[in-house]
């Protein structure tokens, strides 16, 4: 089973920086530039991961279960979100500081959508991807509201109106009811959401790559604070869920459901809200980045131990 996790882990990885390494060839050769793909971050975060969120529900079938297990799942990554910020109180202080600012939002929020959803599916099953897709919810709600605030510099108040209206609340707004009353959309309707969900991991890595051109990256090696935000991200997050998770009684696939939400590294949302709020973009695509490489050791290693507690 670790050798499964491991070769998982590290095959999503590994896709992911196969489209990384186009969108870094596509800056150096001036196809597409990180010019043009900061003005493609609007369209990701706005449309494509709205898109997302709403194919989400669309493709869960609402049954007494699945509702029950939904609800579960949001649950407890409300909680899981809500101990990663608890915990991140004290590191990297300073948020006035550009670098600070992504570190501490690489500190708390995961890649949920590129990394937990496939590997739930290959590890869980179809019961595993219901329960991660619980906490996709979650991750935009808390994203577009903590995530803005944090990113977000002096003079930038986060108003009721920014809380309330924004990508992540639209799409459940829009997306939760249709999956409660199980209605059937017709195919002209969920295909085009369909196809631009489709974009958000392929764009995103493009754009991705693009602020790797412009980085050092072998300075990347030498940066102690990313591999404090991969301890914390990767290890310290998943085992103090782990623990208190299991003393409330979670067991099984739930467990190991919400474990693998906890232990993805850092999103892909890091370098986009830098890229947006105008933080510093080459220490978020770093970060990302090697908290990624480490994650192909780390996320096999606390499923097993997750997996050992059933």
């Amino acid at each position: 089973m670790f050798i499964e996790n491991l070769i998982t882990a590290a095959t999503n990885v590994g896709v992911l920086y196969i489209i990384v390494a186009v969108g870094y060839i596509c800056d150096k050769t001036g196809v597409y530039t990180e010019e043009t793909a900061r003005k493609t971050v609007n369209f990701l975060l706005y449309f494509v991961a709205s898109c997302t969120l709403i194919n989400s529900f669309i493709k869960i079938d609402a049954t007494p279960d699945t509702v029950g297990k939904f609800f579960t799942a949001f649950a407890l990554s409300i909680a899981t979100h809500t101990i990663a910020i608890l915990i991140n109180v004290l590191t990297f202080i300073n948020k006035q500081n550009d670098k600070n600012a992504v570190y501490k939002f690489a500190s708390i929020y995961g890649n949920v959508a590129f990394m937990a959803l496939p590997l739930a599916q290959a590890v869980l099953g179809d019961e595993g991807v219901l329960y991660c897709a619980g906490g996709a919810v979650v991750f935009n709600l808390f994203t577009f509201t903590h995530g803005v605030k944090l990113m977000s510099k002096d003079g930038e108040k986060l108003s009721i109106s920014k809380i309330l209206i924004n990508p992540g609340v639209i799409a459940v707004v829009i997306g939760l009811p249709i999956f409660l009353s199980g209605i059937e959309l017709p195919y002209i309707v969920t295909r085009p959401i369909e196809m631009l969900a489709d974009l958000n991991t392929p764009v995103a890595m493009l754009v991705f790559g693009t602020y790797l051109a412009k980085t050092d990256l072998k300075s990347m090696l030498f940066d102690k604070k990313i591999y404090a935000v991969a301890l914390m991200k990767l290890i310290v997050l998943p085992l103090i869920c782990m623990g208190v998770y299991y003393l409330c009684g979670f067991k099984g696939t739930l467990l190991t459901a919400a474990i693998i939400t906890a232990s993805v590294p850092s999103a892909n949302n890091t370098f986009m809200f830098s890229s947006k709020y105008g933080r510093d973009a080459a220490t978020a695509s770093k970060t990302v980045a090697l908290v990624s490489f480490l994650s192909i050791l780390t996320m096999p290693v606390i499923i097993a131990i997750t997996q050992l507690t059933w």
